[in-house]
């Protein structure tokens, strides 16, 4: 490969950079450059997927990156305060954090500058979260969020708008091969607590639940008094098939209430989207600490899309969904390029840029097509491909 054949150096793998580019190129554990084009087709995908918010009249709020340290970890916002960056704001000479989650500022925003707004409120927003450590299936510490927020509606129907949205924002991009999975994570702790079920064996069961050993729940379950977590254990899985297990279960009443919501919520899913595959997982709970009712993830090729559900924003309830629109980007057909026209001097290529083509102008006797990327050039004043 000679230089002329070379990419530009921002579009090549790190090691094959020379020796004090690389230096420069070098980024901490957990941080990367988005290039062209996932770039710009990350940033598309976000914005289609906020027009389909905005269309189902969710508006869009833009909360700071940083904010003072006791707003930004309360309510909410303390589930995620280990993961969130902290530094002394030279200003005020206070302690401020990066956050790592939008849905706390935007419970801080609907209390407060919005707190006069009629309810439902409905707020969506887009922007970069910044963590202290990736999970050790992604080491991302950077991440993309797009996602919606209802806030002062406790419904079944409210729960199910908030998933449905973010099935159809996913279908706009491109994403139609999705499956919902419901979670209950109040139903484990109602049940121990129902059956007064000491730290220690709590401790051990969430442990074994987390793993899905069901033989370590069987005995911790039957040494807790708690027999029905063993049988809701072996329930998970499509919808209809946990929802019968859960009518058959002999719940406490605080249980059993938390399993006529979720009914109530899948059955307002299915009346809007029968075809949508459902899965049902009544003890899964790890995760989704600060969750009062339902919770769910949107699953497609790749794996985990996005995740949301009911809790508290302040003292009001709320349902919220969190869209990961890098493993949206993953998950989306390729999309088709425009084509690159090249201008020469003297060629106006205004006309065309209308008609969508990318119009890339030469500045100097080095820009020519093959170094600009294009794919057409003017013959005339009309683009031909270059191959022709």
């Amino acid at each position: 490969m000679t230089s002329d054949d070379m990419p530009p150096h921002d579009m090549l793998p790190s090691d094959m950079l020379p020796g004090d580019v690389a230096h420069r190129a070098l980024l901490p554990s957990g941080l990367a450059d988005l290039l062209p084009p996932d770039a710009a087709r990350e940033a598309a995908l976000v914005e289609a997927m906020l027009g389909i918010f905005a269309a189902h009249g969710y508006e869009r709020v833009k909360p700071p990156l940083l904010e003072f340290e006791d707003s930004l970890l309360a309510g909410s916002g303390a589930a995620v305060a280990e993961q969130t960056f902290r530094l002394m704001d030279p200003v005020s000479q206070r302690m401020m954090g990066l956050r790592a989650d939008t849905t706390p500022q935007v419970a801080r925003i609907a209390a407060t500058r919005l707190a006069n707004v009629p309810r439902p409120l409905r707020l969506s927003y887009a922007g970069q979260v910044l963590r202290v450590r990736g999970t050790p299936l992604d080491s991302a510490r950077q991440l993309p969020q797009a996602g919606v927020e209802l806030i002062g509606a406790d419904t079944a129907m409210a729960d199910a708008e908030v998933a449905l949205l973010g099935v159809e924002a996913l279908a706009a991009v491109g994403v139609t091969d999705v499956a919902l999975d419901v979670l209950m994570p109040t139903m484990t702790p109602a049940l121990l607590d129902a059956a007064r079920v000491p730290p220690r064996l709590r401790q051990k069961l969430a442990r074994a639940l987390d793993r899905k050993d069901a033989a370590d729940v069987a005995a911790l379950a039957a040494e807790a008094g708690a027999p029905a977590l063993t049988a809701l254990l072996a329930a998970a899985g499509l919808a209809d098939g946990a929802l019968a297990a859960l009518d058959a279960a002999d719940l406490p009443p605080a249980a059993r209430a938390i399993a006529d919501n979720a009914a109530a919520v899948i059955a307002a899913i299915r009346a809007r989207a029968p075809g949508l595959r459902i899965t049902l997982d009544p003890v899964e709970f790890r995760g989704f600490t600060y969750h009062t009712g339902v919770a769910f993830t949107l699953y497609g090729r790749g794996g985990e899309l996005a995740r949301g559900g009911r809790y508290l924003s302040g003292d009001e309830p709320a349902t919220g969904l969190t869209l990961y629109p890098d493993a949206v980007l993953r998950a989306a057909p390729p999309a088709a390029e425009a084509p690159r026209l090249f201008i020469a001097p003297g060629q106006d290529g205004t006309a065309h840029r209308a008609a969508g083509f990318i119009t890339v102008a030469a500045l100097s006797a080095r820009d020519t097509p093959r170094a600009l990327r294009c794919s057409h050039i003017l013959h005339g004043q009309t683009p031909v491909p270059i191959e022709d």
